[in-house]
């Protein structure tokens, strides 16, 4: 489920700035959900191979001008009721904001190239007390988004109330490994920028 607010801001999300230098340069993003694309207008010049998914083919007709200059693929799909739009595709970072729809794990995680990084962040359990979402079915519950991401590394994780506007939130920063060994990519041992 996706929420107004994350149509209207027009901005992008403070933990995507927070931890955006982690994406690989000149890598493929996947902004599943995006919406009127906040996160897509922001990567777009930064040298990505963008690609966004959304259903609301309105929100999408809002980056017609990203998709006619070639700084995004736009893809229209009911990613809830209809199948993968993306199978095969491998991606260096899947960027998932304010949206929760669980049977869609596999793909995202499969989506995920050896080495990418998985920005995801949206509404948790508590947040019933101040706005909506308040459906459990769109709220992570405590260790949800964590345990979702058991076989990548986490580099950064965050469960806890954020005001203006008020909402619970999980998000995570995580990689998939891209060896045996355990190492980590280069651009995942570089300190996060300033907040």
């Amino acid at each position: 489920m996706k929420t107004e607010m994350t149509h209207g801001t027009g901005q992008p999300s403070p933990w995507l700035q927070r931890w955006a230098h982690l994406l690989p340069a000149g890598g493929r993003v996947l902004d599943v959900a995006c919406g009127g694309g906040r996160h897509l207008r922001w990567l777009a010049g930064r040298s990505f191979t963008l690609t966004g998914i959304d259903r609301d083919t309105a929100a999408l007709a809002s980056l017609s001008d990203l998709a006619a200059a070639g700084a995004v693929e736009l893809i229209t799909a009911d990613i809830e009721n209809g199948p993968w739009p993306c199978p095969g595709r491998a991606f260096d970072a899947v960027l998932v904001s304010n949206y929760l729809w669980r049977p869609l794990w596999p793909q995202l995680l499969a989506a995920l190239a050896p080495g990418g990084v998985l920005v995801y962040e949206t509404f948790a359990a508590g947040n019933q007390t101040v706005g909506k979402p308040a459906r459990p079915d769109f709220l992570l519950q405590p260790g949800e988004l964590l345990s979702r991401c058991a076989g990548l590394r986490i580099v950064a994780y965050e469960d806890g109330f954020l005001p203006a506007p008020d909402r619970f939130v999980q998000r995570v920063v995580a990689v998939r490994e891209t060896d045996a060994g355990g190492s980590p990519p280069r651009h995942a041992l570089i300190a996060p920028a300033a907040a």
